[in-house]
């Protein structure tokens, strides 16, 4: 055997057996006649000690050993000498006294340290991704990432769940976001498209009887690439049959509690998790996908703009918008600069300017004079009247509010981005607590300006609620959806949804969207005949492995957690693809390329992939 123990796996019990590790050069020193190196393999590492009286060959090879070369060694575990024992290292108390090193495998100098967790070009870690991976946080995460998939299958075997593969090659279909597509070599002309999701699949399990359902599911979606965002990643994927809302949203929040428990037990999990209304999201915080670590919630001050003369708030009230705000607890403290830089975060997120007001001293807002309070908008209402609108912020002296106007849309997406930037700057969110929700009610529809029709605000298959669909035909827009998100920290990590399982409502929601009974039969007529022979009701979600992997391992961007990602361009900088392909190739397929301007395309990936900070992006 080329090894009898991993280098991580000695103890104090292993003292006097000898041992044959494999591994790499993690460290090497000399010290005084004599060489030690920290040999790493999977399992972690331990010291290594060679003698050049006791071990000659063994000496000089370990002299000549650098940083990431292979080597296999044979020695005996000894204890440390009292005092240099290492408590950091669960291998501390103990090291090897080589006797034979055999070098396996030279290496060249890495382009980036191995040993340390140094700051290194995305580009350049993804280039060398097989050596960035060797590095101990990225290593960790993979292991990380395992016990997380392993913990999903054992849990929804203990449920009684059984795991059904979906094809791959499918039928294209419109679902959202743009399609992979695969050409076929056997029927010219004609195109498999990548599953963005196995809805279709699951459904029709369900039709087929197998009533629990779930599967570690490629997806792959051809969208614009963000920090939570790749053009393929993995889902948890879940359908039940014979179930309601609340039966699917219970067995995912025991999901969750017990996956915490069992691979982030540093983590607190308020619990039960709490279950918000789209419209009461939106209107709290302006967001579907909350961060509830921390208050700062949104208020409604239009009926505030009638007192005073600022035009500014009437003017929004009059274009039939909102006046809307939230306080900072202590933000009296920030100055003029900061105030500035929150302004210029308003601006970006599409507001023409913002509000801030700030109350000097201590205590409640009662008896509020003139000079107490600093703001540019300060002369437009009174002592009183900007009194009253701090307390209905929840304000006190010494608190700041951040004020903006305009249409709901814009002072959600406003005050939604201040909130986070704010929270972020005063670290009001506590890293180490998991504050999960359930996000329920999501509108069914929202009008596509561009297309000049309704879209799927979840997607077609989404069920509305039963007392809603008088309205598909005079008002779909009022129509509520049964789908649900689960979010945790400002973050989306599960969506689905009760699923139409009737062929009439099937075709009312597909008419709605603007197909015709043709179109619907030539695209969907596979689910719309699978509902003619007794379709039950069913429903599920899918947990992102990706997203929730990254949320365990405290990383802001999902490509830390994933062995092989793309680059925000969909690039792979270690193979080069996706390239340009042999014209044989493409012939094979029934494909002919028009002229590209190649060099442009690629100048413009190169400056995409350049652009520093698009990679954490927020946002699902």
């Amino acid at each position: 055997m080329l090894k009898t123990h991993g280098c991580g796996d000695l103890r104090a019990e292993h003292a006097d057996q000898q041992v044959t590790l494999a591994g790499w050069v993690h460290r090497r020193r000399d010290h005084g006649g004599l060489v030690f190196i920290d040999l790493r393999d999977s399992t972690g590492l331990v010291q290594v000690v060679f003698h050049p009286d006791r071990a000659p060959v063994a000496f000089a090879i370990a002299s000549e050993a650098r940083s990431e070369y292979v080597l296999q060694i044979v020695g005996v575990v000894q204890p440390r000498r009292d005092g240099t024992e290492n408590a950091e290292l669960p291998t501390g108390a103990i090291e090897v006294q080589a006797s034979r090193a055999d070098v396996l495998n030279a290496s060249e100098t890495p382009p980036f340290p191995i040993n340390i967790d140094s700051n290194v070009d995305e580009l350049t870690r993804l280039r060398y991704r097989y050596l960035d991976l060797r590095r101990e946080r990225m290593a960790r995460n993979l292991r990380l990432r395992h016990r997380v998939v392993k913990f999903m299958r054992d849990f929804m075997d203990a449920e009684r769940f059984i795991e059904v593969e979906t094809p791959v090659l499918n039928l294209a279909t419109p679902e959202g976001a743009r399609d992979y597509l695969v050409p076929s070599r056997v029927h010219p002309g004609s195109f498999y498209a990548l599953p963005q999701s196995p809805q279709q699949w699951k459904q029709l399990l369900m039709v087929a009887g197998v009533d629990r359902y779930f599967q570690i599911a490629r997806c792959y979606r051809d969208e614009d690439l963000r920090g939570d965002r790749q053009p393929e990643f993995t889902q948890l994927d879940i359908e039940m049959a014979f179930v309601e809302e609340q039966d699917i949203l219970d067995l995912t929040e025991r999901l969750y509690t017990e996956m915490a428990s069992e691979v982030g037990p540093q983590f607190t999990l308020p619990s039960p998790f709490p279950r918000l209304t789209y419209s009461a999201a939106m209107e709290r915080y302006g967001s579907d996908k909350p961060d509830l670590r921390y208050g700062l919630e949104l208020h409604d001050l239009s009926k505030f703009a009638a007192q005073g003369e600022f035009r500014v708030f009437t003017q929004a009230v009059e274009d039939r918008g909102r006046v809307r705000g939230f306080a900072v607890p202590g933000g009296a403290d920030i100055a003029r600069r900061g105030l500035d830089a929150l302004t210029e975060v308003a601006k970006a997120a599409g507001a023409s300017g913002l509000v801030w007001v700030q109350f000097a001293g201590e205590g409640p807002l009662d008896a509020l004079t003139a000079e107490e309070i600093k703001s540019p908008a300060a002369r437009f209402f009174t002592p009183d009247v900007w009194a009253a609108i701090g307390m209905e912020c929840g304000a006190n002296r010494g608190d700041l509010l951040l004020i903006a106007a305009g249409a709901d849309e814009l002072t959600s997406k406003v005050l939604d981005t201040l909130r986070r930037q704010v929270a972020d700057e005063r670290g009001l969110a506590d890293p180490n607590t998991l504050a999960f929700a359930f996000i329920t009610e999501f509108p069914a529809f929202e009008w596509d300006a561009e297309d000049g029709r309704w879209s799927a605000v979840h997607h077609l298959f989404t069920s509305p609620f039963l007392e809603d669909l008088p309205l598909l035909a005079s008002d779909p827009g009022s129509v509520r959806s049964h789908a649900y998100d689960l979010v945790c920290n400002g973050q989306e990590i599960a969506s689905g949804s009760i699923r139409i399982h009737s062929r009439d409502v099937q075709i009312q929601v597909l008419e709605t969207l603007g197909l015709t009974l043709d179109e619907a039969s030539e695209k969907f007529g596979h689910m719309l005949e699978a509902f003619r022979y007794g379709a039950p009701p069913h429903g599920g979600i899918a947990p992102g492995i990706d997203r929730t992997v990254a949320l365990f391992a405290g990383e802001r961007d999902i490509r830390e957690v994933i062995a092989f990602p793309k680059t925000k361009s969909a690039g792979d900088p270690m193979t080069g693809a996706p390239a340009p392909v042999a014209e044989r190739q493409l012939r094979d397929v029934h494909i002919r390329l028009d002229e590209v301007a190649e060099e442009t395309l690629r100048a413009a990936a190169a400056t995409l992939d350049a652009t520093p900070g698009a990679a954490d992006a927020p946002g699902t």
